[in-house]
């Protein structure tokens, strides 16, 4: 496909490292990185509809009891 790209000079100069070191395109360099860091970028945490002041914690499959809020207090040094 074929597009035109607006890039900062430091996007398009790693770019064009990385076709001359893989022996490819400028385009195909391109595309391997917007796919690289697609694959390994944590993806967003969608966030928690507010409800008064706070907000709701994701609906979860386990039951929080005393002993998982004694643990995690444990760990932050609460």
């Amino acid at each position: 496909m074929r597009t035109t790209l607006n890039l900062e000079e430091d996007a398009l100069l790693a770019a064009q490292a990385l076709a001359r070191r893989q022996r490819v395109s400028l385009g195909e360099a391109v595309s391997r990185l917007i796919r690289a860091a697609t694959q390994t970028a944590p993806q967003p945490m969608p966030s928690a509809p507010l409800r008064g002041r706070y907000a709701l914690a994701p609906v979860r499959d386990e039951i929080v009891t005393v002993e998982h809020v004694r643990e995690l207090m444990e760990r932050e040094g609460i």
